[in-house]
């Protein structure tokens, strides 16, 4: 994602390759990196489609905004910075996981196109999956799970994006998932046809007609 500052370093290529691996898990590795606004179900949807991929025998994980700031990047606040290095942290782990073969599903709010870009472009054709979770500005208040919106109303929040700070959904989404017009079995759904259509799975018997 950026150049090392680190001096002495260099990439040990080990004896077992991406593609080895990914012959036994039987899948293609990959990024699905779900993006919205805070309340719009990222987290929801992320963690319903790793339990569906690990039923359909795929190996899969979810990297989640707040746990990764409880270790990682327990250092960093929300400031553009902050957030910045936030995601490019993540992006440099994500990468590590499409190299052990496995789908990576991060739910985080990243709330800069050019953060999301730069993760893309680090990655090969096909290896990073936008999935925008759509749902309105409105809609996210109302849910507030965390009550973050209501902090933000009584000033205890001045970062909070959609409110203290923006949010800038994506141009060219892979997939759009809207969680106010689709309940969460809809757009779980959608989401694994979207990876059986794209090769990244074994495809269901429902698709393939074999029992």
């Amino acid at each position: 994602m950026s150049a090392t500052r680190s001096k002495n370093v260099r990439w040990h290529e080990g004896s077992v390759t991406r593609a080895d691996r990914q012959h036994v898990l039987g899948q293609r590795g990959a990024t699905l990196w779900f993006t919205g606004l805070s309340g719009s179900g990222k987290s929801t949807v992320a963690h319903a489609v790793e339990k569906a991929l690990l039923e359909r025998g795929a190996a899969a994980y979810v990297l989640d905004g707040d746990n990764v700031r409880h270790g990682l990047n327990g250092d960093l606040g929300f400031s553009p910075e902050d957030r910045k290095e936030n995601v490019r942290r993540i992006g440099e782990v994500a990468g590590l996981f499409v190299d052990s073969g496995m789908l990576v599903l991060c739910a985080f709010i990243s709330p800069y196109r050019a953060d999301r870009a730069r993760i893309r472009e680090a990655m090969e054709p096909g290896d990073f999956v936008e999935i925008y979770v759509q749902a309105s500005l409105e809609t996210c208040r109302a849910r507030d799970p965390k009550g973050l919106y209501e902090k933000a109303d009584r000033g205890e929040i001045d970062d909070m994006t959609g409110v203290g700070a923006p949010y800038e959904a994506p141009d060219c989404p892979d997939l759009v998932l809207d969680t106010e017009a689709r309940d969460l079995g809809d757009n779980v759904s959608r989401v694994l046809a979207f990876l059986d259509s794209g090769g990244y799975i074994r495809r269901s018997p429902e698709l393939t007609g074999n029992e």
